[in-house]
């Protein structure tokens, strides 16, 4: 890790925050939107500079290190920077759509694009955060910020989702706090102050922790970001807020930020495994993943609105992160990589396109949607890649994945767990399937617009993300045996 990446990967994030902070201050729409979109392209080609550094030669960073640029923040960063350019790219239309929010009117667009470029740019910082004190940090002050976005549009439903969010989100990074301060106590030995909490300096002295104490630290600190992540039982605020939130946000809500916070439960549980032993942090994960995926289930088998459906796909994609990581084997790991990054990409494209669905269909926004195809075959088709993709029906990447994290189950031994997982699956795909034939392209009748705002982007986006999809596709069979997963297994334990 060269000084010119640590500077890359801090200047990805404060390029956002300076952007979004001019942004509030112009006057003129039009020129909000042109720099909008400059500001969003400079800061994810740099994101993704440092993504692909540390991707192909990223080194573990040494002990009171506060920058952490390795193989683990790689595909988290590239997600979160491919994610907020979408996000960025499209929220020109959705503003130019929607005339409602809580903000006065002649300030809500500058206040939008400054919260979404302070959202992003504290998501771009946590995966190469090499502090657990500042990562927490970071993690909460994402909170603020998306419970503004979440409850933008300013109607009674989404203020009351961006205060459930905003409430429930605290008390678990609370609980995760306490965590935090019991591994502080638990690490301190020779008065290092904040860089106790370091990634590598808890590494250092996980082997002579105190057993009881790291594992309590640990199970508060898993619990408390469970919350953040959306891992049952502790996901209720997921279906709300990613339903409520304008298009955009949904997209960094359910694509990036669950994912983000993932990563720093992942780290804890490396760095961890010494002190309260490697299989009773993996099957910590493997029963939040279990359970996720036991409560998405029965809901993907129900007629919901369309992005509540997407929400608690979140949900069960979660859970399928979360059992990858859980099961610790090489495939598994390779699956995670996999999973992770198509479905960054299917559910964005998802969330997007509530964008021209809302104007085509606006009862879409609480019932679901039915006889797409004839009203708008372009948008059916464009949402009908995205259902797919996370359905899990092949050759979607999302399939590959699922069957490398499986196939890494049996293979480390856990085979009931990935036995349950498999039929969970399986379920999960069928509910989706039945939205994607008797839903969207099921034909029916319909008043059309004449003019529909963003649908020219995304349709571009949709060709961008079925070209990513393909690649991804590709290139399973190669990432088993990759340098990215060979590193990544070379920090377990």
């Amino acid at each position: 890790m060269t000084s010119s990446t640590v500077v890359l990967a801090l200047a990805a994030p404060l390029l956002a925050v300076t952007g979004g902070l001019a942004l509030r201050f112009v006057r003129a729409p039009r020129t909000q939107d042109i720099a909008n979109v400059v500001v969003a392209v400079t800061t994810a080609c740099i994101a993704l500079a440092v993504a692909v550094d540390a991707m192909f030669f990223g080194t573990p960073a040494a002990p009171g290190t506060w920058v952490a640029v390795d193989p683990i923040a790689g595909p988290f960063l590239a997600v979160i920077a491919v994610v907020g350019l979408g996000s960025a790219l499209v929220s020109p239309a959705y503003l130019e759509n929607s005339h409602a929010s809580f903000f006065r009117p002649e300030s809500a667009r500058g206040w939008y694009y400054l919260c979404l470029h302070l959202f992003w740019a504290a998501l771009l910082a946590i995966p190469v955060m090499g502090n657990l004190g500042i990562a927490w940090v970071i993690v909460e002050a994402t909170t603020g910020v998306s419970a503004l976005l979440v409850a933008y549009s300013g109607r009674r439903s989404a203020l009351e989702a961006g205060w459930k969010y905003l409430v429930l989100t605290t008390i678990g990074l609370t609980v995760a706090l306490l965590g935090i301060v019991v591994l502080y106590s638990a690490a301190t030995s020779e008065g290092i102050g904040l860089r106790t909490l370091s990634w590598a300096w808890l590494a250092s002295v996980s082997d002579s922790m105190p057993h009881q104490a790291a594992l309590t630290g640990f199970l508060l600190l898993l619990a408390g970001l469970a919350t953040k992540i959306g891992w049952a039982p502790v996901h209720n605020w997921l279906p709300d807020a990613h339903s409520e939130a304008p298009p955009p946000i949904s997209a960094l809500l359910s694509a990036a930020l669950l994912p983000t916070v993932m990563v720093v439960a992942w780290r804890a549980q490396i760095v961890l495994s010494p002190a309260i032993g490697s299989a009773t942090g993996l099957r910590v994960f493997q029963g939040f993943g279990i359970v996720s995926l036991a409560v998405a289930v029965p809901f993907l088998w129900r007629p919901l609105a369309w992005k509540r459906l997407l929400a608690y796909s979140s949900l069960e994609h979660m859970g399928v992160l979360a059992l990858g990581i859980g099961f610790g084997h090489p495939l598994a790991l390779a699956g995670v990589v996999l999973h992770m990054t198509g479905h960054a990409v299917a559910k964005s494209l998802g969330f997007w396109a509530a964008i021209p669905l809302f104007q085509i269909r606006p009862s879409a926004r609480t019932l679901p949607v039915r006889g797409l195809l004839r009203a708008d075959p372009g948008l059916a088709a464009t949402m009908s890649l995205s259902l797919a993709s996370l359905s899990g029906l092949p050759p979607s990447p999302l399939f590959f994945s699922e069957v490398l994290i499986l196939m890494g189950g049996f293979l480390s031994g856990h085979t009931a767990v990935a036995a349950v997982a498999a039929l969970l699956l399986s379920l999960g795909f069928l509910g989706l399937a039945q939205v994607l034939v008797e839903g969207l392209l099921a034909r029916g009748r319909g008043p059309r617009p004449e003019l529909i705002i963003g649908m020219r982007e995304i349709k571009m986006l949709g060709i961008a993300a079925t070209g990513l999809l393909v690649l991804l596709s590709l290139t399973t069979p190669l990432l088993p045996g990759s340098a990215l997963v060979r590193d990544l297994t070379a920090v377990l334990p």
